[in-house]
């Protein structure tokens, strides 16, 4: 559209204007989104995107317990590893080995996050536990780490 002066007109202007901060909306991308697939998704080293890959380590105790280590999920955030200390075929304890901590903000979100995780997974015996609020992405590659180690385990 041109007005009389030749000019293009307000019309047009506006309309691309708009368009282009509809474009720069939608391209953006939160820090408080992501699941396992998205914006935050989770690998585990020697897997794909969206599941479990090859387990860390295991080891057997004298006591008849048996330790497993998930394999390392990589997050937006930083690596998250998980391990679980088995007797009897359950659970008994969970520990994470690796978290995001390079800087205060993660510490603190991990140091209210991973004993919530911790606790969660020796009382359900599984990886169905919950995210801890703020703490979603560490929450996303410490389950995804957990069900490695449970998988190493023979663990459902």
């Amino acid at each position: 559209m041109v007005n009389e002066g030749g000019h293009p007109g307000r019309i047009v202007l506006g309309v691309a204007g708009t368009a282009a901060v509809v474009a720069l909306l939608f391209g953006y991308s939160t820090s408080t989104g992501g699941g396992r697939l998205g914006g935050g998704a989770v690998v585990v080293a020697g897997g794909t995107t969206g599941t479990t890959g090859t387990t860390g380590t295991t080891g057997t105790t004298g006591s008849g317990t048996t330790t497993y280590a998930g394999g390392v999920a990589q997050t937006r955030w930083g690596p998250v590893q998980v391990q679980i200390t088995v007797s009897a075929g359950r659970v008994t304890a969970a520990t994470a080995l690796q978290v995001p901590d390079g800087n205060g903000r993660d510490q603190m979100i991990n140091g209210y996050a991973v004993p919530i995780l911790n606790d969660e997974t020796v009382q359900a015996g599984n990886a169905h536990i919950d995210t801890v609020s703020g703490a979603t992405v560490t929450s996303d590659g410490y389950i995804a780490s957990l069900q490695s180690a449970l998988d190493a385990a023979h663990i459902a």
